[in-house]
């Protein structure tokens, strides 16, 4: 298990992951239009906040997750994904999330990691917990999704 920089090649293998509009949004929320395009992820990773990674399992590339900077002393975890459902339930995220970790904290700054999951992702919401992310009860929010309201939670990890 390994994390290795996203390329642009990758692009059209991430797009085809995101099978439907609820997945392009419980995965990144309002920042992709579905269906989600080579072009759309080349201009948000032109930002130079994003540092986006793929996970692998043995030599295949099974998951994507982004390390977002926010300060100085921040980054964002974003658009977590493990690809396939039948990559489910095995340890992936959470070996994946873990690894992201190491990646933030090797910067000696970086104190805090934080991220937004939408509560009916439970199944996210447990391996954050599980990696020992508090809820932030004060920054929970709702997102409107094809007219259904969702709550986002704020979680964040210290050093």
């Amino acid at each position: 298990m390994l994390l290795v920089p996203f390329e642009a090649a990758d692009a059209p293998q991430l797009c085809d992951w995101i099978p439907n509009a609820r997945d392009n949004y419980l995965w990144g929320g309002p920042a992709f239009e579905f269906p989600i395009t080579v072009e759309q992820v080349a201009a948000h990773l032109a930002k130079p906040e994003v540092r986006p990674f793929l996970f692998r399992q043995q030599g295949e590339a099974v998951g994507y997750i982004e390390l977002y900077r926010v300060s100085a002393t921040e980054y964002r975890l974003c658009r977590v994904l493990i690809a396939a459902e039948n990559s489910r339930g095995q340890g992936w995220g959470k070996a994946m999330v873990s690894l992201a970790l190491d990646v933030a904290f090797e910067e000696p700054k970086i104190t805090t990691v934080s991220l937004a999951v939408f509560e009916r992702n439970q199944i996210a919401v447990a391996c954050y917990t599980a990696l020992g992310f508090d809820l932030l009860q004060e920054e929970t929010k709702t997102r409107e999704f094809q007219e259904e309201t969702w709550t986002l939670l704020r979680m964040q990890k210290r050093r």
